[in-house]
This record gives C-alpha cells, structure tokens and sequence, in this order.
C-alpha cells in the first residue's frame, strides 16, 4: 500500500509540474532587446510601446502608472 502511495504521490507531483509549465509558458531572459516600451525623457518626452506601436507623450503619466491606452492597444491586438 505504501508503494502504491509513493508512486501516486510521484504521478501527481509530475502532474502539476507539467501544468505549472504550460500555465508559466516558455521562458525568456531579460536581455538587451526584449524590452516591451520605449522611453525618451530628455529633450523631449515619449512613450512608446514597441508590441503595439502605440505612442504618447505624456510620459510623466505613464512613470505613474497610467498604462490604460496600452493595455487597450494589447487587447485589440489579442482580440484580432
């Protein structure tokens, strides 16, 4: 019985694992060239997402956390 017990243990250990995995995706490094926005504070201020294209330039507003017009943008990119 115990036996039995161990190799369930193990078959729902490997089990979650894998659904861990899929749920997690494929994994990729922060490195040079992967960033998702672009920001440019000095001469000028600009945001600019580089997924969707979307720019604006009210970049103090985006330092704060106003990313709605990004996530929009993300949305309607899934949505097609």
């Amino acid at each position: 019985m115990n036996l039995l017990r161990a190799r369930l243990w193990i078959v729902e250990q490997e089990r979650a694992k894998n659904e861990k995995q899929e749920l997690r995706g494929e994994y990729h490094p922060a490195s040079w060239g992967t960033q998702i926005r672009s920001y440019v504070l000095h001469p000028y201020k600009m945001v600019k997402d580089l997924r969707t294209k979307v720019e604006t330039g009210n970049a103090d507003a985006v330092l704060d956390g106003d990313l709605d017009e990004f996530v929009e943008a993300e949305l309607k990119l899934v949505k097609e």
